[in-house]
């Protein structure tokens, strides 16, 4: 039986937000997110979070969970044994069942669920902590131990001497203990400090009194245990986290052209020899496939991509499947539910919205296509435009197999092309174009004779 307690109601005042501290993104979602990912895929039997008086926001955020997570208010900061005190409610502890609790931070987004596995592991006979050495431990507690190695106790950084401070062994704050033991430690809990709060890590005394072991365990990345509470942190936690991305990507074979210029926002999943230029963005799911080459500064999102696909610069993708062989861009947007069949081209300026697009069709330039389905072997001008909205409803245009739309056509939806049908280049199209013939709209050309433009 398991219970985890998430602590998330600090104030987050350095944030200088009215948006909650554990709300704040890293790579495109909020930290808290992270915490429950890893929290839930221990298959808890509870998950407490305990918030401050401002939670209607994490409130809304939680409900977008399956899972059943309570949520406790902590009226006063009066300090982190005090806040997991309002959990234990919340806390189920059956005698012929052993009952262990695991205590999480909502603002420490990247503890990994084996590291919170090994420490749960090594809590059986009493408590067990999470520590770590960091060069700069500067705001933690120190790990006090004794001449055998053995924990004895914690030390508040704003309690410690200068003995104490120059340890660099810290606390994470992130415990495990027998959920029957940690209630009555923390029932014991005093505020004789400096800060006058309930200090959670007193539990440390209260264990070795009664002569147990506390037990450690350490992450096996020390930014696992990197917390958020200012902007300069968040970003420093941001850039690590996206070169550890990288990292993953590179050692599966991907070539980055430079890993500390990439930003991965979701989940990024490449096959076999995948180029990435510089400043990419990727959000929500997307999916390349092999010998994909992706173009510096492009941004894709919740894309599914085949093999041998080109997308050249700044282009900009959303909800969108590419066939095998498809080239795209440079400064191309295609999104919401676009389908480009294989080997087709969509070149510079051309912006599709929800359209299928045949495969070895082409549109190469300035060129926008919204609400259509568009055959196979379409050739589509330059500055062609589907004129799919009229102010209230869109409308849908068809062009079949083998058409052919010179430059600067519009296209009036409802309308169709037929196939083999070719419409000349400026034309306006109101009715259906017959298959295999040509149509267009222009008026007749003359020239003025003896006309002068006129002068100042």
């Amino acid at each position: 039986m398991l219970n985890v307690v998430i602590l998330a109601a600090g104030l987050g005042t350095r944030m200088q937000s009215n948006i909650p501290k554990v709300l704040h993104n890293l790579a495109g979602r909020p930290i808290l997110g992270y915490v429950l990912d890893s929290a839930l895929a221990l298959n808890p039997t509870t998950i407490t979070i305990v918030v401050g008086k401002e939670s209607g926001q994490i409130k809304s955020f939680i409900g977008n969970f399956s899972k059943n997570i309570n949520i406790v208010i902590q009226s006063e900061q009066l300090g982190t044994g005090h806040a997991f005190k309002q959990s234990i409610p919340n806390l189920l502890d059956c005698p012929d069942n052993y009952s262990s609790t695991l205590v999480l931070y909502g603002d420490v987004p990247l503890v990994r669920t084996a590291t919170m596995d090994r420490l749960l592991k090594s809590c059986k006979n009493g408590l067990s902590i999470l520590t770590s050495f960091l060069n700069d431990p500067n705001g933690y507690g120190r790990i006090i131990r004794d001449h055998n190695g053995c924990i004895k106790k914690i030390v508040e950084h704003k309690d410690a001497n200068n003995v104490e401070l120059n340890i660099k062994e810290i606390n994470t704050g992130i415990i495990a203990a027998p959920t029957s033991m940690l209630i009555k430690w923390i029932s014991k809990l005093t505020n004789n400090n400096m800060q006058g709060e309930y200090y959670l890590t007193d539990i440390v005394d209260m264990a070795v009194s009664e002569g147990l072991f506390v037990d450690s365990r350490f992450p096996d990345d020390y930014w696992e245990i990197l917390g958020i509470n200012n902007h300069i942190q968040q970003v420093k936690l941001e850039r690590i986290w996206q070169e550890e991305q990288a990292r993953v990507l590179m050692d599966a074979g991907v070539t980055l052209s430079d890993y500390k210029r990439i930003d991965i926002r979701g989940s990024l999943k490449c096959s076999k020899d995948v180029f990435i230029d510089v400043g990419c963005i990727f959000e929500g799911n997307v999916q390349l496939g092999s010998n994909v080459k992706i173009g510096p500064y492009c941004v894709l999102k919740d894309v599914n991509i085949a093999d041998n696909v080109i997308i050249e610069a700044y282009s900009h993708l959303s909800s969108v499947t590419l066939g095998a062989g498809v080239q795209v861009g440079p400064f191309s947007r295609l999104c919401k539910g676009v389908n480009i069949g294989s080997n087709s081209k969509i070149g510079n300026f051309v912006e599709i919205k929800n359209s299928v697009f045949g495969k070895n069709s082409k549109a190469n330039h300035l060129t926008y296509i919204g609400d259509s389905h568009i055959g196979s072997n379409v050739n589509i001008g330059a500055g062609t435009i589907t004129c799919n909205y009229d102010g209230l409803n869109k409308h849908q245009t068809i062009i079949e197999d083998n058409a052919f739309i010179g430059s600067s056509s519009q296209l009036v939806a409802p309308v169709k092309v037929g196939a083999g049908a070719t419409l000349g280049a400026g034309t306006t199209l109101t009715h259906d174009a017959p298959a295999d013939q040509l149509t267009l709209s222009r008026t007749r050309q003359f020239s003025v004779v003896n006309w002068r433009r006129p002068g100042k």
